[in-house]
């Protein structure tokens, strides 16, 4: 049977043509087809090893030079009910040999597991797209367990699309018979048998993966070796089975990136990283105090095993013991963080008022995900900007930076530390759960890249009075920044007090005077409003009378949506925030050069409001909160009514 992978324009994140080409092979060899992109999309029980899998694709593809996005999808129990619906666990990666922007639209081909794999997914599987089947898990009691009355493999249902039969379990145990495993360890291989023919199809370099089965299984090198002999297995399998009559070649993205040295990185890795070097880059120790929580544990974990770089990680009790300490950390000269998602900054917002009130350098780490309450841990959402703008309580302003992508949250993390460190106040940094876990390639800075962010704590007494005596004054501001100094506990003659209520300006006494309240109110605001943020840059090729404006993880859609449009010559202007407190001081200028606003987002309208009330503005919104990112032709779709309307 020959397959072919799809690769046009409406499953493509870019509007640019699809190169399929490649030469017959003499007879008996097989066909190698080659491609400009391809959308594979791994799914089955939470149990079978999608992520693990999709992992080991992603990370051979990186290593071949294909620029990469992918999007893990998958339950948020620990262990869904096997066979389910609900715990369907699937893994998206989209890679190319030119720049992409997101994981895809839809798969062009279709790994399925089991029958509930199968059912969750086919929806998104455009005609013609390949799909290949664990054919052992089609029992009569699998398939109605999902609601299936008759097989989808028999009934026709599947006509229209390429669909390949793999027995993956028989096959897998076939394998492995000689390793002396029980059938139910042999059957956990068959996720590398799997992805031994995807290797084989879509020619993926083999040794980095066999280095790493053997790395993981160490201490049980029989469990290694049976998921290396598995692994080759499937690729055999691809090899000489006459029912994969093709093979693909997606080339190297030689021309996609500046030269450097790359390498895959997920979002809460990248951004771990970053917090290590604006540690190292501000000549001070880092402390994380976290309490776990899905999307934001990978952090804890990641900074836990850097402690050869000076970091201190503390597994606290609860969200409100981690920013505590973290508060705590900062207050003895460290630079001080704290990890979370929505319902946790909740939690802390107590403390992030006192931190506003202390003026201490403090990052807030908000890896969002879907709400309200404990809502939707394992899925993505932008519905928090409201909440780091303005929840607390009194008036209490923070700084607040949004990365764009899997690998911005390497600079967003040394920008979040510089404003923090430079301006003396907590700062939110807005990540979500679409870019914690979703990974694309990065470029490794040279060091010599990477900002000074060291600072300059107080040695001594930096006020007289009318006396003549030299003391102390804990609020005493930098006239520029209004940042006040940051004193370590124990520096001879720098002794001061510091707690929740209303600070004296200056002195820092407590003080309930009306007057000295408005004053330090404003100050901090006036700080705020103070912080150096570059200005918005504007992609605008040439007579765009509409903007699509916006922020956080939007960036691929929204960028993929605007390609699309071009390409087919309707003119669009996009720009995208990282800075949402304080905004660009040309954002309003930028605003007021076009007829129409778009803003999408995966919330109800939180920046569009925004913008409404700062500037007067007609801002349009365009919203999802389905637990997933956008999809390109549906924002172009959008963003094309939003135009001609």
């Amino acid at each position: 049977m020959t397959s072919q992978v799809s690769t046009s324009a409406e499953q493509a994140d870019e509007a640019d043509e699809a190169v399929v080409g490649g030469q017959r092979k003499p007879a008996g060899e097989k066909e190698i087809r080659r491609l400009d992109r391809v959308i594979i999309r791994f799914a089955g029980d939470s149990g079978d090893g999608m992520q693990l899998t999709g992992d080991r694709f992603t990370a051979e593809t990186a290593s071949f030079g294909n620029d990469l996005s992918t999007l893990p999808n998958f339950p948020a129990e620990i262990r869904a009910p096997a066979g389910t619906l609900p715990g369907v666990s699937s893994f998206q990666l989209h890679f190319a040999d030119h720049d992409i922007l997101t994981p895809g639209d839809a798969p062009n081909v279709l790994v399925a597991m089991n029958p509930a794999a199968l059912k969750a997914n086919i929806g998104d599987v455009p005609r013609g797209s390949e799909i290949i089947v664990n054919t052992d898990e089609f029992a009569q009691r699998a398939m109605a367990k999902v609601g299936y009355d008759t097989s989808p493999l028999q009934d026709g249902s599947l006509d229209g699309y390429h669909v390949h039969p793999v027995p993956l379990t028989t096959l897998t145990i076939e394998a492995l018979k000689d390793f002396g495993l029980s059938r139910k360890e042999a059957e956990r291989s068959k996720n590398m048998f799997a992805l031994g023919l995807l290797s084989w199809m879509y020619h993926r370099p083999t040794e980095g993966t066999e280095t790493f089965l053997r790395t993981k299984f160490a201490k049980k090198p029989a469990i290694a070796e049976a998921n290396v002999a598995a692994f080759r297995a499937g690729w055999n399998f691809g090899e000489t089975t006459e029912d994969f009559a093709v093979s693909y070649e997606v080339a190297p993205a030689t021309h996609a990136f500046p030269t450097g040295t790359y390498r895959n990185i997920s979002g809460n890795l990248a951004l771990s990283y970053g917090l290590i070097a604006a540690s190292k880059q501000a000549d001070l120790p880092l402390y994380l105090g976290s309490y776990p929580i899905t999307p934001a544990s990978d952090i804890l974990h990641e900074l836990s095993k850097h402690k050869n770089f000076g970091v201190r990680t503390f597994q606290a009790e609860d969200e409100i013991a981690g920013i505590g300490a973290a508060l705590g950390a900062a207050f003895g000269g460290s630079l001080a963080v704290t990890t979370t998602s929505g319902p946790g900054v909740a939690l802390k917002s107590e403390t992030i008022g006192l931190a506003v009130s202390l003026e201490l350098p403090l990052l807030v780490v908000d890896i969002q995900r879907g709400g309200p309450s404990t809502g939707l841990p394992t899925k993505t959402e932008q519905a928090d900007l409201l909440q780091a703008m303005y929840g607390r309580n009194g008036e209490a302003p923070v700084p607040i930076v949004a990365p764009r992508t899997p690998a911005d949250c390497f600079d967003a993390a040394l920008d979040a530390a510089r404003i923090a460190l430079t301006y003396r106040t907590p700062v939110v940094l807005l990540s979500d759960g679409y870019l914690a876990n979703g990974s694309e390639p990065w470029r490794i800075p040279d060091i010599d890249e990477l900002p000074d962010l060291r600072v300059q704590f107080a040695t001594g007494p930096n006020h007289e009075l009318a006396d003549g005596t030299e003391v102390f004054w804990p609020y005493k501001r930098d006239p520029q920044t209004l940042a006040r100094p940051w004193a370590v506990p124990g520096t001879p003659g720098l002794e001061h007090r510091v707690g929740g209520i209303e600070k004296q300006d200056g002195t820092g006494n407590i003080s309930y005077d009306p007057a000295n309240h408005e004053f330090m109110v404003r100050t901090r605001q006036a700080k705020i409003d103070g912080i150096e943020v570059p200005d918005l840059e504007v992609d605008d090729p040439a007579g765009a009378t509409t903007l699509v404006l916006g922020w956080g993880s939007t960036y691929g859609p929204i960028t993929a949506a605007v390609r699309r449009l071009r390409a087919v010559g309707i003119p669009i202007a996009q720009a995208h925030l990282r800075n949402l407190n304080p905004f660009p001081r040309n954002l309003g200028d930028v605003l007021g050069r076009y007829e129409k606003v778009v803003v999408p987002e995966m919330n109800l309208g939180q920046l569009a409001t925004l913008i409404r009330a700062r500037y007067l503005v007609d801002a349009r919104s365009y919203n999802q909160v389905n637990g997933m990112p956008f999809k390109a032709e549906q924002l172009a779709e959008a963003l094309k009514e939003a135009i001609n309307d």
